[in-house]
């Protein structure tokens, strides 16, 4: 089984097993669960269980009694195979009236897959009256690179993060392809009217941005606004993205990193009528959730987003000022030397969730000295956003 690197802040869940007791920075950290099978999501219920998505396929119940074996039934079946199988699951904003709960998966088979959303109601520790409501197109071949991840908007809409199915990356640059973008829809399917291409010819209405390469950590500031993502680079380039409605970001015409051969994959910086993101890793952290703190119990984290980085072996504090970010901190490196067993584990100083929290998915390992900095194309990002 791999390793699995997970950020959850207050609530910190790490796929690392560590002992109890340890402690360090003024935070205790605890077991909670062992034997996941590749988590990659959790969302908590009112009366403080989790949902723990497994990427194999099964929707698993994690309460005080710890985790319960049965998996939820209802859950609709999953394409596993590679990167593939079950992602991101999350509460409706209205949960408390409407019991709605979305799922992101990938579906199909290995000649024809995509990536998917569902929304079932949750009705007695089962899913009931399961619906798709959005399927990326056309489908692809391989296992590879389907985002996933999803966040709530303040009007209402979700945004849902895609990938560029790795052998698909030129994809990323059209407008009648899902493959490498962001869409937003209705929580029942339906597109609003306000999406920027509707009505366009030849585009596909649900795109909400494009030129992405992974994107695997998607969260709204609800206070600001803001609408943040990060997506995997290849070799180097891995980035946190401020989402415009209708902006290209340039995958693969621009990048920080080069082909896994070591080939340069583009040689522009800049790029007319593309934006640059607003933060680089090179060599790559493997960026995998994402969350922006906005709880009571670390007062001096409050408004800065997490990264759980699975290649670096940490999670990374990215601090902002004036909607961008500045600079960045590593926190629970001491994680790195515990034993390679799949866990869950939480910060004991938390007695509640103050932020939506994400999960790691997929699972490069390897050590990294990685650098962070402001990307070299920020000039570019502001003309663009003028237009």
């Amino acid at each position: 089984m791999s390793r699995w690197t997970a950020c959850l802040l207050a609530t910190l869940v790490l796929g690392v097993a560590i002992p109890a007791t340890a402690a360090a920075g003024g935070y205790r950290v605890q077991t909670l669960a062992e034997g996941l099978d590749h988590p990659w999501s959790i969302a908590f219920l009112p009366d403080g269980r989790m949902l723990v998505t497994e990427r194999a396929g099964r929707l698993r119940i994690l309460g005080p009694e710890g985790l319960r074996e049965a998996p939820v039934e209802g859950v609709p079946e999953a394409f596993v195979s590679g990167q593939a199988g079950l992602f991101e699951v999350a509460l409706d904003p209205d949960f408390a009236r409407n019991q709605y709960i979305y799922l992101s998966l990938a579906t199909g088979h290995a000649r024809s897959n995509h990536a998917t959303l569902v929304r079932g109601r949750w009705a007695g520790d089962r899913l009931e009256d399961v619906q798709t409501l959005f399927t990326a197109w056309p489908g692809k071949t391989g296992d590879a690179h389907y985002g996933g991840r999803i966040a709530f908007l303040a009007d209402g809409t979700l945004v849902m993060g895609l990938g560029d199915g790795f052998d698909y990356r030129e994809d990323a640059q059209r407008l009648d392809s899902h493959i490498g973008t962001l869409v937003r829809i209705h929580t029942d399917g339906s597109v609003p009217d306000d999406n920027p291409f509707v009505g366009r010819s030849g585009a596909l209405p649900e795109i909400y941005s494009y030129g992405h390469r992974n994107v695997q950590g998607l969260v709204y500031d609800a206070s600001n606004n803001r609408l943040w993502s990060h997506e995997h680079g290849p070799r180097g380039g891995d980035e946190i993205n401020l989402v415009r409605a209708g902006h290209n970001y340039g995958w693969p015409l621009l990048t920080d990193g080069v082909d896994y051969n070591g080939a340069l994959i583009t040689p522009f910086a800049e790029f007319d009528g593309m934006t640059g993101p607003n933060w680089v890793w090179t060599p790559s952290i493997a960026p995998s959730g994402m969350a922006l703190y906005t709880g009571d119990l670390f007062p001096e984290w409050r408004g800065s987003l997490f990264v759980s980085a699975l290649a670096a072996k940490k999670v990374v504090r990215v601090m902002l000022a004036g909607g961008r970010p500045v600079s960045e901190e590593a926190l629970f490196t001491e994680l790195v030397n515990a034993s390679a067993t799949s866990a869950w584990a939480r910060m004991a100083r938390s007695t509640s969730s103050p932020m939506h929290p994400t999960a790691g998915s997929c699972g490069c390992f390897r050590p990294s000295d990685a650098a962070a900095r402001p990307y070299r194309g920020r000039r570019m990002q502001a003309a663009a956003a003028t237009r």
